[in-house]
């Protein structure tokens, strides 16, 4: 099969003055077209071949590359691309090697030499040993550090911290170049003085070709007891040598909109004697200054005397607020430096013969944040950025109430009646949830120009990366039924506008109600209180979201069709968010997420339907990104949880037929066999793991053989078999079913497989969600009940449309796309007002009645439609 050049354009549609950093994304293939992705080339667009790198991401069922991660290292003048198959290889394949010594591990590209010690000879206690750039060594020791409190106390006073550190269990590589390279480490922190382990953390250090900075993607899980542990302290700590004079000795801070803090150990400027010009410009710009004897004497006689400043701090304790300050040494007095509302998170130190930055990405976005430098007079500076500030109010994470007596089933249900808060004693606890930080160590041969900080410091926080175009996911067919955006008519276009309007609204309500913080960043709210005019942060299951009805999936799919990278920014905000803090990776709910809550795992409702694969996947396939495949893969044996936790077993009426003792599991048909099936998929594609692969197509099969497929509701489940019993002949119905992945994963699993049955089970409950009470009572015997979410659901009865060809169906899904709709048709609908006054705390645009879940929802279901039924849209 001929395969065209594959299109690629930059996130932001233009490439980067500069690529200081490389670029690793993914690429979808035409099924059967490429067998192995060493077939595939990358070049510029009507140019020559580049360097690149390329590796299977997942597989076609007929086993060919259905993604493929590309990456490719620094480039001085970055220019529009395309992947291509079976083209001219490029001259140079790239310098980046791994060298397996005896007591070490080097990797090395040529620039930069990262050196891990072996935690199999003997306790390792830093990610890497040294750091070494041109054959000098800039950072020594790089470790994780923490602080522990035991309490905190009521009265605002001090409480004793414990000081840990990281120990290293398993340093792994996971590709070995030649344009990339990553090595895992793996480890826990440790007490000081070995008293206890806890924090287990995984951070993968990627360097690429012709680069002197390294990407770190550091995650942590949170396993302590939330009544006596409190984390007053999470950073990633280096030593750096100094060579030079105080002088010559430069510190830099991010501050906020482009300007840095840019300013000399020992300061050369402001003095009553004045150096010298070229003395002081020298200083100014970063660079060694003349020897001394070509100074004014009458300063270079007296520089003793003049202060230098060896510690320097900066504090993002909000998203609206940072301060600097800096101090000679221990034990003197700290003075304000600087301020400013949101700093960019990049600390460095250096002088002429080299140093060390890092640069923490979406650093105020994540407070409370801190960066401290200490010791910069002495031999060697240690620096610290700090991904929990020890200057902030230790993290507390216990539950926020004390049950108000809900001790029984019956009692949670009424509190589920007045709040929506699902509780339960013990749930609501935060042990096993993760978080992820993306960092970058910048290693210098010398002080670097302002200049060139301020464009490292923008690509941290806004990294530039390749995609494919929608046209080409599109064409390729992945992802199940979306199009690219079309406005070719007026009905189209409308649509459209309200889809865009619905986006620019959740854009700018992240940023007006500040959903920003250690543990939020990601999130929205899920409902909004149309009397304090602010959003349900503290009602019980209306405050967070935590993924109810799919924005994540409204997010990517807009996404995809669009291309808009203020879209695709917002969308891995929250995969990043859901993935690891609304989800559980060790202890009792280990892969399991949770409900919508005040906290993010606060509800009692640990399910399947949040920790789902369908929320992650694409962000994983388009970005290649590690630390998200270990999302995918953790979760293989999630059908294991039916063991211990039945996701209704508060309501439940057959109690009797839920016999984990029999492995009788019974598994809803929608939330649950939906996130199962999207695990399966996967974990199939990406790993070729026959378990999933059979528990996948054994169940759909299953699913295509029960007497009414997925109108059953509900099927029991033998886990060791990985089976479901094909004898149960009853009709349920939920209106959630199919809101949380379930239409995007069947409509997808139909395209790739043939599974006797399924397609036609599919197909029925598409077409008789929304059918008349005489036509469900002629096909099944009974109305259907439980029927609600019309809007959202239209969108099967247009799958039904598109695979029947039945223009009478298609016009039925417009019909309950705007004329059932319950709450939106168009943006005009979507009334906003701005508030501004007493009682309110800011000025914000009040939010409509409808939450984000039914926002989310019409989002799937006009992007759904347009693709499937749209030449039956009304005009």
């Amino acid at each position: 099969m001929t395969v065209s050049p594959i299109p690629l354009r930059w996130l932001d549609d233009a490439p980067p003055a500069r690529l200081g950093g490389g670029a690793t994304w993914g690429i979808p293939l035409p099924r059967g077209a490429v067998s192995s992705a060493g077939q595939l080339g990358l070049r510029e667009v009507g140019g020559d071949a580049v360097p690149a790198q390329f590796w299977p991401l997942a597989t076609w069922p007929d086993g060919s590359v259905k993604w493929a991660g590309c990456a490719v290292g620094a480039v001085e003048a970055p220019a529009q691309y395309e992947a291509v198959v079976d083209a001219a290889p490029p001259a140079s394949t790239g310098s980046v090697v791994v060298r397996d010594e005896p007591d070490e591990l080097i990797v090395s590209n040529g620039v930069v030499d990262l050196v891990f010690a072996r935690p199999e000879r003997g306790p390792v206690d830093a990610l890497v040993r040294r750091v070494v750039r041109d054959g000098r060594t800039v950072a020594e020791d790089v470790r994780l550090v923490s602080l522990l409190q035991q309490e905190i106390p009521e009265d605002g006073g001090a409480s004793p911290r414990q000081h840990y550190r990281s120990r290293i269990r398993a340093v792994v590589v996971e590709q070995r170049g030649p344009v990339r390279a990553v090595v895992r480490v793996e480890g826990v922190h440790r007490a000081e003085d070995g008293s206890r382990e806890w924090l287990p953390f995984t951070v993968r250090l990627v360097l690429v070709d012709g680069s002197a900075e390294v990407r770190l993607v550091h995650s942590v899980v949170w396993d302590g007891d939330a009544q006596h542990d409190f984390l007053a302290g999470l950073g990633l700590r280096a030593d750096v040598p100094l060579r030079a004079a105080l002088h010559d000795r430069h510190v830099r801070l991010a501050g906020a909109d482009g300007g840095f803090f840019a300013e000399a150990v020992r300061g050369l400027t402001g003095l009553r004697r004045d150096p010298g010009a070229e003395v002081r410009a020298a200083q100014i710009r970063g660079e060694a200054t003349p020897p001394t004897a070509q100074w004014n004497p009458q300063v270079s006689q007296r520089l003793e005397l003049i202060p230098a400043w060896g510690d320097v701090t900066l504090t993002q304790l909000s998203a609206d607020g940072f301060g600097i300050r800096k101090r000679t040494a221990p034990g003197h007095a700290w003075i304000d430096a600087g301020a400013g509302t949101r700093a960019e998170g990049y600390l460095a130190i250096s002088d002429p013969a080299g140093g060390l930055g890092v640069g923490v990405r979406s650093f105020w976005q994540s407070h409370p944040g801190q960066l401290d430098l200490r010791g910069a007079t002495g031999e060697r500076a240690e620096l610290t950025a700090w991904m929990y500030a020890p200057e902030a109010r230790p993290m507390d994470v216990r539950f926020y109430h004390d049950g108000l007596g809900q001790d029984d089933f019956a009692t949670q249900l009424e509190g589920l009646e007045i709040t929506y808060e699902d509780y339960e004693p013990g749930f609501g606890d935060a042990h096993g949830v993760a978080r992820t930080h993306e960092l970058t160590l910048f290693a210098y041969a010398a002080t670097p120009a302002i200049e060139d900080v301020a464009a490292s410091v923008d690509a941290v926080q806004r990294p530039p990366l390749l995609q494919p175009t929608p046209e080409h996911l599109h064409a390729v067919g992945v992802f199940g039924d979306w199009a690219p955006v079309d406005r070719s008519t007026p009905a189209r276009a409308e649509i459209e506008d309200s889809v865009d309007f619905l986006l620019d609204y959740y854009l700018g309500q992240i940023d007006q109600r500040r959903w920003y913080g250690f543990w939020n960043y990601g999130d929205v709210m899920h409902a909004y209180d149309l009397d304090r005019h602010v959003w349900r942060y503290d009602v019980g299951g209306y405050a967070w979201d935590n993924s109810e009805l799919s924005p994540d999936l409204w997010l990517w799919y807009s996404y995809l069709r669009s291309g808009r990278a203020d879209v695709f920014r917002l969308a891995e905000a929250m995969t990043r968010h859901t993935g690891e803090v609304d989800v559980y990776h060790v202890g009792r709910w280990q892969g399991l997420g949770s409900r919508h809550n005040v906290q993010h795992w606060g509800c009692s409702a640990k399910q399947l339907r949040i920790s789902s694969p369908i929320y992650r996947r694409i962000f994983h396939y388009l970005t290649a990104d590690e630390r998200v495949g270990d999302l995918l893969t953790e979760l293989r044996d999630s059908d294991t949880r039916f063991l211990d936790t039945d996701p209704t077993r508060k309501v439940r009426t057959d109690a009797a037929t839920y016999r984990p003792d029999r492995a009788a599991l019974a598994v809803g048909l929608g939330t649950d066999w939906g996130a199962l099936a999207a695990t399966w998929l996967a974990d199939w594609e990406r790993t070729g793991d026959e378990r999933s692969r059979d528990r996948l197509l054994g169940t759909m099969a299953d699913i295509g053989a029960l007497p009414h497929g997925f109108l059953t509701g509900e099927a029991l489940y033998d886990i060791d078999a990985g089976r479901f019993d094909t004898t149960r002949d009853r009709i349920a119905v939920s209106h959630l079913s199919a809101v949380f992945g379930l239409v995007e994963v069947a409509s997808e699993l139909i395209s790739l497989v043939d599974v006797p049955g399924f397609r036609d089970a599919w197909l029925e409950y598409c077409r008789l969600y929304l059918a008349s009470p005489q036509e469900q009572l002629d096909a099944v015997g009974q109305e259907l009940t439980g029927i609600h979410l019309e809007q959202a659901h239209s969108r099967l009865t247009a799958y039904a449309a598109a695979a029947t060809g039945d223009d009478e169906i298609a016009d039925a899904a417009w019909q309950a796309f705007e004329g059932i709709g319950e709450w939106l048709v168009h943006r005009r609908d979507f009334v906003l007002r701005r508030i501004d006054g007493p009682g309110v705390l800011n000025p914000v645009d009040e939010a409509p009645s409808v939450g984000t879940n039914d926002v989310a929802q019409y989002g799937l279901a006009a992007i759904q439609n347009l693709a499937l039924v749209g030449h039956r849209l009304p005009q």
